[in-house]
């Protein structure tokens, strides 16, 4: 399997809110950007955006080092939480219906081809590749106000 690094981050402008996502893909010295958004939207929809984006652009299984700066994403997928609310019918453990069943769809199948180690960083941190991808999204979020 070919060793890919995935950097993602998504912002939103009030939540919900005009929002954008912003994305870098890393593969033997090559760097692939991509960023889009919503005129209205929610910050964890542009952060699952993103990952889901960067996922889909590979064209065959890889290995992927995620980095992301949204404990959501990172908290649902590695303590078993996104696998358990679909296994519930998407309803969480406090009984409430989970939210962007859409996208959680799509990632896990997505994390099904794809063999993908999570990291969370910390944001607005200094993290270079997470930096730039706050700004794709920040700039892709303006282009609705």
């Amino acid at each position: 399997m070919k060793k890919v690094y995935l950097y993602s981050d998504g912002a939103c402008s009030g939540n919900p809110g005009p929002g954008g996502y912003g994305v870098i893909l890393k593969y033997k010295g090559i760097t692939k950007e991509m960023s889009g958004g919503s005129p209205e939207t929610t910050n964890n929809r542009m952060e699952l955006t993103a990952v889901i984006t960067g996922l889909e652009a590979l064209k065959e299984p890889c290995e992927v080092d995620l980095y992301s700066d949204s404990k959501y994403i990172i908290d649902a997928v590695t303590k078993g939480w996104a696998v358990s609310w679909q296994k519930n019918n998407w309803v969480k453990s406090d009984k409430k219906k989970a939210l962007n069943v859409d996208l959680w769809e799509k990632l896990l199948s997505l994390l099904d081809v794809h063999k993908v180690n999570f990291f969370w960083v910390k944001g607005h941190a200094g993290h270079p590749e997470n930096e730039r991808c706050d700004q794709l999204a920040v700039a892709a979020s303006k282009s609705f106000s």
